[in-house]
């Protein structure tokens, strides 16, 4: 592995903060929490008992504080597996790469990564405003392809591949799984389930506008092959977390039954009761 970084490699800003995030070491906690919409993050930090930190460049927005005597961070990735991608490696970047000399430490560091977000259901059993906690996760946007080093491979992967029908599709597939440490954190949740990852909101997702899908059963598809949700980061946020030593948990709120066509009545106030359901668990 190189331990020195060209500065065409480790971007910086002229105030030597990472490039995008717009963060400095110690701007973060070790516990961060990762939420997809900008407008979340006031809505988790409001929970804190100080913020001491509150920055942003683009659709990532930071704020650092206090919970009951514990630091924490919460912060925005905006939508998609390209921009966890970002939000990974800069923020492993922040704690494992002396940024001042562009060289890698020695001694590594590890975050604890809790992404709370929402999701659809391809699982008609599942009830809308429940909390669902990812175990594993397919990706179906191909990113981990361009990481020489990332294998992964378990029983679930195996069941899933075995009865994948769609062959130009396949190419693009990569598994994932959560921390197993980390899940004793959402121990009782209602429901938890393998997730499957998709890069884009549309026809990925099996939604019809004026472009057609690649096949009308393809969530039901999805569901026979042991998928209960789906969302658009938590594949790249458990793989880069393998590859670069770090633990991460999705819980994600469920607002819709793709199967049964319902919608959630009230999203905001159930992804209120997430939030504080949270953060009791990972700041006692």
């Amino acid at each position: 592995m190189k331990t020195h970084l060209a500065a065409s490699e480790l971007v910086l800003n002229p105030d030597g903060s990472v490039y995008h995030l717009n963060l400095h070491p110690e701007d973060i906690a070790h516990k961060i929490i990762l939420v997809g919409d900008p407008d979340r993050v006031e809505k988790v930090s409001a929970f804190f008992d100080k913020i001491e930190v509150r920055k942003n460049k683009r659709e990532f927005y930071t704020h650092t504080g206090i919970l009951r005597g514990e630091r924490i961070t919460v912060m925005s990735s905006g939508i998609g597996t390209e921009n966890i991608d970002i939000v990974m490696n800069e923020l492993d970047a922040l704690v494992n790469i002396d940024l001042r000399n562009k060289v890698i430490k020695d001694q590594h560091t590890s975050l604890e990564l809790f992404r709370i977000g929402t999701c659809g259901s391809v699982n008609p059993e599942i009830e809308v405003d429940n909390m669902l906690v990812s175990e594993n996760v397919v990706g179906l946007d191909g990113l981990m392809h361009f990481y020489s080093d990332y294998q992964f491979e378990n029983a679930f992967s195996r069941s899933f591949l075995e009865g994948f029908p769609y062959e130009k599709i396949r190419s693009m597939l990569y598994f994932a799984q959560g921390d197993s440490s980390m899940k004793a954190y959402y121990s009782d949740a209602t429901y938890h389930g393998n997730t499957a990852t998709f890069p884009g909101f549309y026809a990925p997702q099996g939604r019809e506008l004026r472009l057609r899908s690649v096949d009308d059963r393809f969530l039901e598809t999805l569901n026979s092959l042991g998928v209960s949700n789906f969302e658009m980061e938590t594949s790249a946020i458990y793989a880069l977390s393998h590859l670069l030593g770090h633990k991460a948990i999705t819980v994600n709120n469920v607002i819709a039954n793709r199967r049964r066509g319902e919608f959630s009545s009230d999203h905001h106030a159930s992804e209120k009761k997430m939030i504080s359901w949270v953060l009791e668990r990972i700041i006692k």
